[in-house]
């Protein structure tokens, strides 16, 4: 049930920053569910966010983590767990997100991160190649969206949700195109627009985040590419990939206590590179 207007139209002063609210850029308390931070992007924005106060990062994978995922938790050691999870089981979203909460006794955000993409000429892609796409993709992200959302109610917590998104929700990847791929990360961003409406309500925000170019184990043949000094001097931006930890301080943003009015976005992290 929504919540009624006060006389002015306004709604409650429950999804209002408190009296002594904290103002810093920090994720200090908080649990953090990241899908698919064993390696790349998600492992990069849970370094961030445990270089910024949270408490604890759960990694929410399929499979188990490998060495990358080890050599953090040496860093940070009872801050970064693993929680098996199939992403485009809504029923294991479900209870990974509860096996969250009976731990830690609390969830305070989450990350829709999990992907994958496939680059070739649209011509070459069978059915089965797109649907698998939009199934991890897309459904993926929308049952960890509304799982997350369903946890912030029950918990009365004023989360926050962010999606990863991509540069080529806007426009085509030139360097390593994918007409599929580019749709289903085009759904999410516009989900991000419609979830931030419809949750307002109760205090949850829904953002996204689209990077560029960024160097990680799928990405490795950009750079190996025979035109690339040349795509980057005509590029006229930073002329190279983002390492997955300089998208983290966006994620941090969103997360943190400091943006509770920002909702319903998409920030563009490209340097330029893979923008156009």
């Amino acid at each position: 049930m929504s919540p009624a207007a006060d006389e002015t139209g306004s709604l409650p002063l429950s999804t209002l920053p408190q009296p002594g609210h904290d103002w810093s850029i920090s994720l200090k308390d908080k649990v953090i569910a990241i899908t698919g931070a064993n390696q790349g992007i998600g492992l990069g924005i849970a370094e961030v966010c445990l270089a910024n106060g949270a408490a604890c990062v759960y990694s929410l994978d399929v499979s188990e983590p490998g060495e990358p995922f080890q050599g953090l938790l040496k860093q940070q050691p009872g801050k970064l767990a693993f929680q098996h999870c199939d992403v485009t089981d809504e029923n294991s979203v479900a209870a990974a997100l509860d096996a969250i909460v009976e731990a830690k006794g609390r969830f305070d955000g989450m990350v829709a991160n999990a992907g994958a993409t496939k680059h070739q000429p649209a011509l070459e892609f069978s059915m089965e190649q797109v649907e698998r796409l939009f199934k991890l993709n897309v459904f993926g992200a929308w049952n960890c969206a509304t799982a997350a959302a369903r946890m912030f109610i029950k918990l009365g917590c004023k989360g926050s949700i962010v999606f990863t998104a991509s540069m080529t929700s806007y426009r085509p990847n030139r360097a390593a195109p994918s007409a599929p791929y580019g749709a289903t990360k085009g759904a999410v961003r516009n989900m991000t627009h419609t979830l931030a409406m419809e949750w307002a309500q109760y205090g949850i925000r829904v953002n996204s985040i689209s990077p560029g170019f960024v160097k990680t184990a799928l990405t490795y043949y950009v750079e190996r590419s025979s035109d690339w000094d040349t795509k980057m001097k005509y590029y006229g931006g930073m002329p190279r990939l983002a390492l997955p930890q300089e998208l983290g301080g966006a994620y941090v943003y969103l997360l943190s206590e400091t943006a509770t009015y920002t909702t319903g976005i998409d920030i563009p992290i490209a340097g330029i590179v893979g923008a156009w």
